[in-house]
């Protein structure tokens, strides 16, 4: 991972084909779209339609917050949006962070194998070497299959346990699946594999 200067003079944090940069107002729209989807949106805890109100608010909260940090990804080639993703709830004394991605672009939700598996990458080694995380964290539904096996699977996390009935979708209730990954797992998987994730 690397920082790029921009010309724009906006740093951008590089991880392979994608760039993470700070969100700004002319994102706002096409990050409403894409949360709005229906199969996207039965995965977050926030399930009502998001109008750019929403959006406008929930940009101020984050950016007026010292605990939440999120990014725009960016596919470098084109400079063009493709998702959204970061770090929030942080508790600087536990030193322990929600994860949060998708990858709007096509509908896609997570491409693993592409730009999925770079911004991650990028996002957790942003993570623990740069901010110091000891445990970073996800809170995923039962059936979110694709972000389950991809995290548990490919980037290491450990399935923490499981807080039973805690979604409601389509007239049916849900578990939720807590997973994580520890610095020191981080650290022991990117050693092994020459300072890089392998996906």
């Amino acid at each position: 991972m690397s920082i790029l200067q921009k010309s724009t003079s906006t740093e951008m944090i590089i991880q392979g084909k994608i760039g993470l940069r700070a969100i700004e107002d002319d994102d706002l729209e096409q990050l409403r779209d894409w949360r709005n989807q229906p199969h996207f949106r039965k995965n977050f805890r926030e399930v009502k339609e998001l109008g750019m109100y929403n959006q406008r608010a929930w940009l101020t909260k984050v950016n007026q917050s010292s605990n939440d940090y999120m990014f725009a990804i960016l596919e470098l080639e084109n400079n063009r949006l493709i998702g959204a993703g970061g770090l929030l709830y942080i508790d600087w004394i536990l030193r322990s962070a929600d994860f949060s991605i998708y990858i709007g672009e096509k509908g896609e939700y997570l491409n693993s194998e592409g730009y999925g598996g770079d911004a991650a990458k990028g996002l957790l080694e942003y993570g623990f070497n740069f901010l110091n995380m000891n445990k970073i964290w996800m809170e995923l539904y039962e059936y979110d299959n694709a972000k389950i096996d991809f995290f548990t699977k490919k980037m290491g996390f450990k399935i923490d346990g499981k807080l039973r009935q805690n979604c409601f979708y389509k007239g049916a209730y849900y578990d939720s699946l807590i997973i994580s990954l520890l610095a020191t797992e981080y650290h022991e998987l990117t050693n092994s594999n020459n300072n890089t994730l392998t996906i």
